[in-house]
């Protein structure tokens, strides 16, 4: 028969076990609880990280296909990478061949001037550190400097190398289209000049400089006595000063090739047809868009871009004794002869 002290015993101790169980297990569902809490809070935190990552590129991707691009002002000031960088040091000759010829037969959509070359624009080389020079005054908010520059850059491709190109736009009331930048600028300033360049070359000089201003507000200007007042150096100055003496600025870009001064732009393409209204194809591509379109050369805009470039070459190779290689295409040597530039 069992002592009841000893079963007393037993059903107290049962007790204290079961509390200490059941303690044991409200404790447990308590650390449960917050650690639930906390792994929610951790995964609201994860949400909301990775949506303010997404939402610039979720809100950008959802714009309409004729969407101003250069309003989000994507990698303004950036450096080319290395690869976009070889796109414009590294094309290939034989593309400059064919764009050539189509400018020769006349195939081409876009407008590509001036052709001929206009003989009272024939000057003296400008010649600096013993190379004839190329000199460009540009605007960064100037829609045909930014349509420009990109046969300009493959132009002087031909003759040297970029070490650096930098991502850049015109300005939001000049259509804003996507464009390179020689050199980083200052785009908020009321007004200045941006001098310089990343270009070397044994053949030729570059000598650039581009009005900054700010890029939220339209085009804008300053004479050109602006650029030789602020010139950097010597060399500089001597070459605003000869552009100045000319007295053909009208605009910009306002550019000097060897021996041709060029009061223009010498090409119009803005995208794959020719424009029809204010709205132009250019301003609905990205950088990478219009970089692929160099790179693939399979349509009207890459095809216009090298030709325009191949009308610079033209205006160059005479000057340098034809001595670069792409100075014995084809197509650039019929260019010289029917641009009145052979020599």
């Amino acid at each position: 028969m069992v002592n009841k002290k000893s079963k007393k015993q037993t059903i107290k101790k049962t007790r204290k076990t079961n509390q200490a169980q059941s303690s044991s297990n409200s404790i447990l569902l308590e650390n449960y609880k917050t650690l639930k809490k906390i792994v929610y809070v951790l995964i609201a935190m994860v949400i909301i990280v990775f949506g303010l990552y997404l939402k610039p590129i979720i809100t950008n991707s959802l714009k309409p296909a004729n969407s101003n691009f250069g309003s989000r002002l994507t990698n303004i000031d950036a450096q080319f990478s290395a690869a976009n960088l070889a796109i414009i040091n590294n094309a290939s000759n034989n593309y400059f061949e064919i764009a050539g010829q189509r400018l020769l037969n006349n195939s081409l959509t876009d407008p590509v001037l001036p052709f001929p070359a206009n003989k009272s624009n024939q000057y003296p080389l400008f010649i600096a550190n013993g190379k004839p020079s190329v000199i460009y005054i540009g605007a960064i908010t100037c829609v045909f400097c930014g349509e420009n520059r990109w046969a300009m850059a493959l132009a002087l491709s031909r003759f040297g190398s970029f070490s650096k190109l930098f991502y850049g736009y015109s300005a939001f009331g000049d259509h804003d289209v996507p464009t390179i930048y020689w050199n980083d600028y200052n785009y908020t300033t009321s007004s200045s000049v941006g001098y310089g360049n990343y270009y070397s070359s044994k053949y030729i000089n570059f000598i650039s400089a581009d009005y900054e201003s700010n890029i939220t507000q339209g085009f804008t200007l300053r004479p050109l006595s602006f650029y030789v007042q602020l010139a950097p150096n010597q060399t500089y100055k001597n070459a605003f000063e000869f552009m100045n003496s000319t007295n053909k600025f009208v605009g910009t870009p306002f550019t000097f090739w060897g021996t041709s001064l060029v009061p223009g732009a010498d090409a119009v393409v803005f995208g794959n047809s020719t424009p029809t209204s204010a709205t132009l194809p250019l301003t609905s591509m990205t950088h990478q868009q219009v970089l692929n379109q160099i790179k693939n050369f399979n349509d009207q805009f890459a095809y216009g871009e090298y030709a325009a470039a191949d009308v610079y070459i033209a205006y160059v190779c005479p000057g340098i004794n034809n001595s670069a290689s792409v100075c014995s295409l084809p197509a650039i040597k019929q260019l010289e002869i029917d641009m009145n530039l052979s020599k």
